[in-house]
């Protein structure tokens, strides 16, 4: 099966690719555009994608070579998986490697923003600190506090456990599904209750049509002043102006960010804010998690080459 890897994944799993298919990895870290994945489908058997990586409706168009789509990450929101289906394409993903790593990024954000860890690191390095005083820095305890999930499926359940175990946290949350862990003690209550109760709020839902801008101005005018929002999902589920004018204007304390609505683009205006902390998008971002991300993407791709259904396979 002839296999393009659209970027550069770790020495573990590219060596393993390597010795499984006639592999063609690609050159350059930048995401592919859907008129290079068209070209790339007509090309190759397969492919192994990554967040970024375009591939619309308009990328199916023609009748693909390719037959298998592999996407390293547990989001596909960057695939038209519909579109794929109707060209006889089928589309993976890699859920369940990505779940502790994303959840210990929800509690550095969680953490940071709170205690206005960011806004002090910089104060350090640029030489401004001269010292120890009783009122420098003053953020918000995160112990006792409580906090609201909105989406609990496995990294939301993994951040709900985090916050009540680890920190005594009162856990609320928003789900359309059953609750994975139904021992865990949280409470379900509707979206508009949590974002007005909380003083921790954690996006964990999946992108799709349905969330995209589902907080914004309206919804985080329920914050209270003293909440932080927190996004680890992905950016645009946040309607990111929105979120700038409330942090601009002291509406609500702050915010943790992992993801941005335009990415890799992240406004001016949101960068210049002490009250906020922004991450590259570090969710997965350990040695042994991409490892296991990587190996999870090769198993749907052996299982297809072999005939059988991949492990992780997503329909629309």
């Amino acid at each position: 099966m002839k296999l393009l890897v659209t970027r550069e994944l770790t020495p573990e799993v590219e060596a393993r690719v390597a010795r499984e298919f006639d592999v063609t990895f690609r050159n350059g870290a930048a995401p592919m555009e859907a008129d290079e994945a068209a070209q790339a489908l007509a090309d190759y058997d397969a492919l192994l994608v990554t967040l970024g990586d375009r591939l619309n409706a308009q990328t199916f168009a023609a009748p693909p070579r390719a037959k298998m789509v592999a996407n390293f990450g547990v989001g596909y929101n960057h695939i038209d998986v519909a579109a794929a289906q109707a060209a006889g394409v089928t589309v993976s993903n890699t859920p369940g490697a990505v779940t502790d790593a994303t959840a210990d990024i929800a509690m550095t954000l969680i953490l940071m923003s709170a205690r206005r860890a960011g806004a002090g690191e910089r104060y350090v390095r640029r030489g401004d600190w001269t010292g120890w005083t009783p009122t420098q820095f003053l953020g918000q305890h995160v112990t006792g506090k409580r906090v609201g999930i909105i989406g609990m499926g496995r990294i939301g359940t993994a951040i709900a456990k985090r916050c009540h175990y680890g920190f005594g946290m009162e856990v609320l949350f928003t789900k359309r599904s059953p609750l994975p862990d139904p021992g865990l003690p949280a409470r379900q209550v509707s979206q508009d209750e949590l974002l007005k109760m909380c003083d921790f709020v954690v996006i964990a839902v999946p992108a799709s049509p349905a969330t995209h801008h589902l907080i914004g101005a309206p919804e985080i005018a329920k914050l209270q002043p003293h909440a932080h929002l927190i996004n680890i999902a992905r950016g645009d589920i946040v309607q990111e102006t929105a979120l700038i004018a409330a942090l601009q204007a002291g509406g609500i304390a702050g915010a943790g960010l992992d993801v941005y609505e335009h990415e890799p683009d992240v406004p001016a205006a949101l960068r210049a804010l002490d009250n906020v902390t922004l991450l590259p998008h570090l969710g997965t971002a350990a040695l042994e998690v991409r490892d296991a991300m990587g190996h999870m993407a090769v198993d749907n791709l052996i299982a297809f080459r072999d005939g059988n259904a991949p492990p992780n396979r997503v329909t629309a």
